[in-house]
């Protein structure tokens, strides 16, 4: 078996590359490593997903492997990913499993698996995880009174909306903002969120019916959203991704305010509060050079890392950080969460603009963003293609054209059979040139 995990945790087709039999060994595999050290007292797994059709078949698989390797189930039933993360913590479980394909469409699901804490695996506990999935020998399974059990907990949802009370930072009485669910798992906990620190709320695409979550809404397409908020006069659009650890921005005019302007934002009142630890943000690989240039002008050191949340996780964890996040709309707030969180993400971006009085386009104002083109490319084997001596010499050659005045980045997906081609250029024609020739490059080989 190749590598299960990717940046996120494991990802496919629903039924296909994601049946419910590798869900099932998936978690009697996972309960193996991550309750191995657990004391006399019964393990215990939150469990949650998102609302995508498929996700109830796989949450009953999950529930069936780890209730058959002697864990206890607590289902919190649909909820975003950092909830899930949250309640892991919160009532003390051994380790929380969120069904959820993130922003992909619906007929993709996926596994994502936290430690005892809420916090995302190491690579070296995938890889035990992975090693226990591929073992010739079968796991001891208990019997009797040794299977887990499986109970709803009843309260999930008002534990996570508490918790988003406690960490919003202002009251936003007199905002308007407009907020896009994506027919995901903010549909149902995102409007109340706002509106109880104050906002008028407008919700969009907040009726899931399992088949529409991501389908031409959230984060990932923002069309209507940048719509109703013009038509709407509303000082703010949020959008979120199919479980909510997304959050993107769109200003009064209907300009887009992506996660490089959101950290910038957020980082600069940090810093001014006296919050921003060492004065760093950590960011990823993909973060516009502008989003440096700005934190470079406001005193604000940039730690990189690779991309995904979870590199980001281990980055504040290392240096004790206080901030880090995505362009994609990741942002991560250590002192309120264990993973990135759209929801708490719109509401200290809210409360920014509260306490400042400033608008959204104001306040995004603080970072320029280089012209910067992205091209996703279908191929049969990602890292075969990124690592092509072709491939390698036609970025050599790109790099050379942009000299200081841009970058390259030419990154296998972690998630799906594609090769991201970013450019990023001072004029936005040698970037889309440089770009769609690296680009056709990729796809040839």
């Amino acid at each position: 078996m190749g590598r299960l995990f990717g940046t996120d945790g494991v990802r496919g087709l629903a039924n296909s590359d994601l049946t419910a039999d590798l869900a099932l060994r998936l978690a009697v595999a996972a309960a193996s490593v991550l309750t191995a050290d657990t004391s006399d007292a019964r393990p215990t797994a939150v469990v949650g997903r998102d609302p995508r059709a498929s996700g109830e078949m796989l949450q009953a698989a999950v529930t069936a492997g780890l209730s058959s390797a002697g864990v206890d189930v607590l289902d919190v039933g649909i909820l975003p990913t950092p909830a899930v993360a949250y309640l892991t913590a919160k009532l003390d479980a051994s380790l929380g499993v969120m069904i959820s394909a993130s922003h992909n469409p619906m007929p993709d699901n996926g596994i994502k698996i936290f430690a005892a804490g809420g916090h995302k695996l190491d690579d070296s506990v995938e890889v035990a995880i992975e090693d226990a999935l591929d073992g010739t020998v079968s796991p001891v399974l208990p019997t009797g009174a040794g299977i887990g059990r499986v109970r709803t907990v009843d309260d999930a949802a008002q534990l996570y909306l508490a918790h988003l009370a406690s960490a919003a930072s202002e009251p936003l009485a007199g905002l308007t903002v407009v907020v896009d669910c994506a027919n995901g798992a903010a549909s149902a906990l995102a409007p109340v969120a706002y509106a109880a620190a104050g906002a008028r709320v407008i919700a969009i695409s907040a009726d899931p019916d399992g088949l529409n979550i991501n389908d031409g809404c959230g984060s990932t397409h923002l069309e209507n959203l940048q719509k109703a908020v013009v038509d709407h006069g509303a000082d703010l659009g949020l959008a979120h991704d199919g479980d909510a650890d997304r959050c993107l921005a769109v200003d009064e005019t209907g300009a887009v305010v992506d996660g490089d302007a959101i950290m910038a934002v957020l980082a600069i009142a940090m810093n001014e509060a006296g919050e921003l630890v060492e004065n760093t943000l950590v960011a990823t690989v993909m973060s516009n050079l502008g989003l440096h240039i700005a934190m470079r002008e406001a005193g604000i050191n940039i730690v990189t890392a690779a991309v995904g949340d979870r590199y980001v996780l281990e980055e504040l964890r290392a240096g004790g950080y206080s901030l880090g996040g995505e362009q994609s709309g990741h942002v991560v707030l250590p002192a309120f969460g264990t993973t990135g969180d759209g929801i708490l993400t719109g509401l200290r971006l809210l409360g920014r603009m509260a306490r400042t009085r400033k608008s959204a386009s104001a306040l995004a104002a603080t970072m320029t963003t280089l012209p910067q083109v992205l091209i996703n490319v279908k191929v049969g084997d990602k890292a075969t293609v990124a690592a092509s001596p072709s491939v390698l010499a036609a970025v050599a050659d790109a790099e050379r054209v942009l000299g200081d005045g841009g970058r390259v980045l030419l990154r296998p997906s972690g998630t799906e059979q594609l090769v991201r081609v970013m450019v990023e250029a001072t004029e936005l024609p040698l970037a889309q040139k440089l770009a769609d020739e690296l680009a056709e490059i990729v796809g040839s080989v």
